[in-house]
């Protein structure tokens, strides 16, 4: 279930970014939140990164200011416009992630934010299987996206969260062992860190 703020939160971009901001004080901010998938990685001006369901462009904002060779791919052409609006230093892909219009090994580093509970269970697996395919071997796979809080006084807030602006898929990622789908598609876990009690994890793991 999901209320008519999540149509609006996509059609609006100010309200986007306001509860992206507000969502993210649990974390320290705005532009915390954006770098902690990107915590303890090499980035050089020349590393070919893919920012995956890259939306409007928040976190593809932060990536350019590491290299120089940065692409956006988004199923939206809606946030694709306000991506090239908001980062045009990055270059775009309208396509959706469970069929990348790359070819295999072209990609040193992926990105995503929060868009993997968004996925239905077979969407995802297809999802990491195209992660794997694009990724050149030993090229990283870096994540950040919900967890079921391992402390009890984050759940009201999750849960709420949840249900004004989130489809059912979200709680299904609470569910699902995202480790062990990594795993079976054949990546290596390197790291996994949580935040806000546990409510969202930080996964980076290489191919």
């Amino acid at each position: 279930m999901a209320t008519i703020l999540r149509d609006w939160s996509y059609r609006y971009q100010w309200l986007y970014d306001a509860i992206a901001g507000l969502a993210a004080l649990s974390v320290g901010g705005e532009v915390r939140f954006r770098q902690l998938a990107l915590q303890g990685l090499t980035i050089h001006p020349e590393t070919k990164v893919l920012d995956l369901c890259c939306g409007s462009g928040q976190a593809t904002q932060i990536l350019v200011q590491f290299s120089q060779n940065v692409t956006g791919l988004d199923a939206s052409p809606l946030s694709l416009k306000r991506a090239q609006q908001n980062v045009t230093q990055a270059q775009y892909v309208e396509a959706f992630a469970e069929n990348m219009p790359f070819p295999d090994a072209c990609f040193d580093l992926v990105h995503t934010s929060t868009a993997l509970h968004e996925m239905e269970p077979s969407q995802l697996q297809q999802i990491l299987k195209e992660v794997y395919r694009v990724l050149k071997p030993e090229g990283i796979f870096t994540l950040v996206d919900f967890h079921a809080p391992n402390n009890w006084v984050f759940w009201p807030g999750l849960s709420l969260f949840l249900l004004l602006f989130e489809t059912e898929t979200a709680w299904q990622l609470l569910k699902t062992d995202l480790t062990k789908l990594l795993e079976e598609t054949g990546f290596k876990v390197c790291k996994q860190n949580f935040y806000a009690g546990g409510s969202l994890q930080v996964l980076q793991v290489k191919r």
